[in-house]
C-alpha cells in the first residue's frame, strides 16, 4: 500500500472518538504481551465481521486516549517470541488462518506499524483455540455472546435467499402478486421483455423478478409477499414493522406480511400536516408537507432491506411530535451514512443480496446507493434539517427524519439561496445541530463567509445573518473589538478610582460572545487586562496580590480624568 494511502487509512482510524471492536490503538514496545497480540488480532477480526467492517485494524504509535500520532518503537517484523519471529508464531496459532497484512511506515517522522486484519468469515478467528472479542473497552471471550457468534458463522449465508421447503406460491397474497407485477413491469420499461410479462405465469415472474429461485418459494418471497398468516415460515424472523406514536397521544400498530404492501399502511398512519415558513424576500408564507411521502417509505423500505433477520427483532416506526425515527436490527453494513449523502458512492454488498435485487426490481429501494442522497435532498428542498443516522448502539442502525425547523434561520437560509450546494448545506446543517466539523471544513465556510465563531461554538455570519434577518443574534454571538471592551474598563475606573477582578468580571462578561464558554470568558478578560497593563499601560494593579488585584488608572490616564 502506497505510503499515501496509509496516510489517509491512518488519519481515518485515528478520527475515531475512540477505540472500536475492530480498532486497537497501542504505543511501544512491551506495551502489551505477545499473547495480548494474538487475543488482540482474533478480537479485532470477530469485531469487524459483527460490525460489518471487511477489516479490523491495530496500530502502535497511537495514544489510546487522545489518539495524537506519537510514534512507536515497536517493530512487528522484527519481534520475537521466543527464538521464533513473532509473525509466525502468531500466524500459526490463529484459525482459520487469516491473512492480516503488516505495514510499517514514518507518518511525518513518527514511525507507526499497523496490521489491517481480515473480518472473520463463516466461524471465529481463534487464537490459541479461543475467540476472542471487544466489548466496549475490555477484550473477552467471544463464546459469552452467542448472538454474535451466530451472526459470524451466518457471515457467508444470504439468510433472504434461503429456501423454504415446504412453502409454495399458495402461501402468497394474490393483491401483493398482483402489486408486485405491476412494479416490476414499471421498473423494466426499456427491458427487451417487457412486453411478455403480462403472459408470465406467476411462478416465471416470481423468478424474473429475483424473489423465487427456480419456482421454490425463498424467505424473501414470504417478507414481500407472503400472507398474513404465512409468516410462521421464516421465525424465529420476525417480518415485522411496529408504528408507535409517542406524542401527547399514545397509540401503535404492528404490521406483517406482506411487507410490499404493508408499508403503505404505515404511511397513512402518520400524521403529516402543512408547514409553513415566513421567509424575509417573500410577502407569502412557503409551505411544504411536514414530511415527504418518498422520504418516509425511502426509509422503511432501507430498515427492511438492511434489517439483520438472524436478530429476531422487528422494525420499528416512532412518530413524535417534531420527528419520524426509523429503527432496524444490524449495524450499517457498507461504509457509513456520510459517505452515501453527496450520491457519489455505490455500495461494493448488502446484507441480504437477494432480498435488496428483488426491491430493487420491485421499485422499492435504489440499487446504486441514492436512497440517502435523495432522503437529503428532499429535507433541503423542504428546508427541514437533514436526517440524523444514530449509531451509538453497536447492533442497532437509527435514522432520524425531521419534520420541524430547529433553526428557523437554517431554513429561511435555503429559501433564499436555493442555489447553495448540498457540500455546504451538511455543514451548517451540522453547525445547527452543534455537531463538530473538520478544521478544513470550518476554514472553507468561513472563507465563504457562511460562519463565524471559535471552535466549537460557531454560529451564521454576517453575511448571512442579513440575509436570514439573524441580525440581533449575530450581534449578540459577535465579539467586540478589543478597544470596546478596554474602555468599559477604564470608563468604570474613572467613576470608581478602582476595581477588583470581581468588578471587571461583572461589568464585562455578561457582554462578551455567547459563543464563548464560560472558561474562555475568564481568560479573555484576563488577557484584556494583560495586555492593559503590560502593553497599553492604561491602568496597574495597585495591590501587593497578584490573586487579589486592584486596578487603578496610570498616571497618564489620570491626566486624561482631571482635564475632563
Amino acid at each position: 500500500m502506497k505510503d499515501e494511502l496509509l496516510y489517509g487509512l491512518l488519519e481515518e482510524l485515528v478520527s475515531y472518538p475512540k477505540e472500536t471492536a475492530w480498532i486497537e490503538f497501542k504505543m511501544g514496545a512491551g506495551s502489551i504481551t505477545n499473547e495480548q497480540i494474538g487475543e488482540y488480532i482474533s478480537a479485532m477480526s470477530n469485531g469487524a465481521t459483527v460490525n460489518n467492517k471487511p477489516f479490523g485494524y491495530m496500530v502502535w504509535g497511537v495514544h489510546d486516549d487522545t489518539h495524537e500520532i506519537k510514534g512507536t518503537n515497536f517493530r512487528f517484523t522484527d519481534a520475537k517470541q521466543g527464538n521464533q519471529d513473532l509473525e509466525l508464531w502468531v500466524r500459526n496459532l490463529l484459525h482459520p488462518k487469516i491473512s492480516f497484512e503488516i505495514f510499517e511506515f514514518d507518518y511525518h517522522g513518527n514511525p507507526v506499524v499497523l496490521l489491517r486484519i481480515p473480518a472473520a468469515k463463516g466461524e471465529p478467528t481463534h487464537f490459541k483455540k479461543k475467540p476472542f472479542i471487544r466489548i466496549g473497552s475490555n477484550k473477552t471471550d467471544l463464546r459469552n455472546f452467542p448472538d454474535y457468534v451466530r451472526q459470524i458463522y451466518n457471515s457467508l449465508e444470504d439468510w433472504s435467499a434461503r429456501i423454504i421447503g415446504t412453502a409454495t406460491i399458495n402461501n402468497l397474497d394474490k393483491e401483493a402478486l398482483v402489486l408486485a407485477r405491476e412494479k416490476f413491469k414499471e421498473k423494466s420499461s426499456r427491458a427487451s421483455y417487457f412486453d411478455k410479462i403480462d403472459e408470465w405465469d406467476d411462478i416465471t415472474f416470481l423468478d424474473k423478478a429475483k424473489i423465487t429461485i427456480n419456482g421454490k418459494i425463498t424467505n424473501t418471497a414470504i417478507l414481500l409477499l407472503g400472507k398474513e398468516e404465512s409468516s410462521h415460515y421464516i421465525l424465529p424472523s420476525l417480518a415485522e414493522i411496529t408504528w408507535k406514536l409517542e406524542t401527547e397521544e399514545k397509540a401503535y400498530e404492528h404490521f406483517g406480511t406482506p411487507l410490499l404492501l404493508n408499508t403503505t399502511k404505515v404511511l397513512q398512519n402518520i400524521r403529516n400536516i402543512k408547514y409553513k415558513f415566513f421567509p424575509n424576500n417573500e410577502l407569502l408564507a412557503t409551505t411544504v408537507n411536514k414530511y415527504d411521502t418518498r422520504t418516509i417509505l425511502e426509509a422503511m423500505h432501507n430498515c427492511i432491506a438492511h434489517q439483520d433477520y438472524s436478530m429476531n427483532s422487528r422494525v420499528i416506526v416512532t412518530e413524535k411530535i417534531d420527528k419520524l425515527i426509523f429503527s432496524n436490527a444490524g449495524s450499517f453494513y457498507e461504509g457509513n451514512p456520510d459517505d452515501y449523502s453527496a450520491g457519489d458512492k455505490t455500495p461494493d454488498r448488502y446484507r441480504n443480496p437477494w432480498l435488496a435485487q428483488a426491491m430493487v426490481n420491485l421499485g422499492m429501494i435504489d440499487r446504486l446507493g441514492y436512497g440517502i442522497h435523495t432522503m437529503y435532498l428532499s429535507q433541503k428542498n423542504r428546508y427541514f434539517p437533514l436526517p440524523d443516522y444514530v449509531l451509538t448502539e453497536q447492533q442497532r442502525v437509527v435514522l432520524q427524519i425531521y419534520g420541524h425547523s430547529i433553526d428557523e434561520n437554517y431554513s429561511k437560509l435555503l429559501i433564499e439561496n436555493k442555489d447553495l450546494p448540498l457540500s455546504n448545506i451538511v455543514l451548517l446543517d451540522r453547525i445547527q445541530k452543534k455537531l463538530p466539523i473538520t478544521d478544513k471544513a470550518v476554514s472553507m465556510l468561513k472563507k465563504k463567509k457562511l460562519i463565524e465563531g471559535r471552535k466549537p461554538n460557531y454560529f451564521v455570519a454576517a453575511s448571512v445573518a442579513s440575509t436570514t434577518a439573524d441580525k440581533a443574534t449575530y450581534i449578540k454571538n459577535r465579539a467586540f473589538d478589543k478597544g470596546f471592551y478596554k474602555s468599559l474598563i477604564i470608563q468604570f475606573i474613572t467613576e470608581y478610582n478602582k476595581a477588583s477582578r470581581a468588578d471587571i468580571d461583572n461589568l464585562v462578561i455578561d457582554k462578551l460572545s455567547d459563543v464563548l464558554t464560560d472558561v474562555q470568558k475568564r481568560t479573555k478578560v484576563r488577557n484584556l487586562l494583560y495586555e492593559m497593563s503590560k502593553k497599553d499601560g492604561t491602568i496597574y494593579n495597585a495591590s501587593t496580590s497578584t490573586a487579589n488585584p486592584v486596578w487603578m488608572l496610570s498616571d497618564s490616564n489620570k491626566i486624561e480624568k482631571d482635564k475632563n
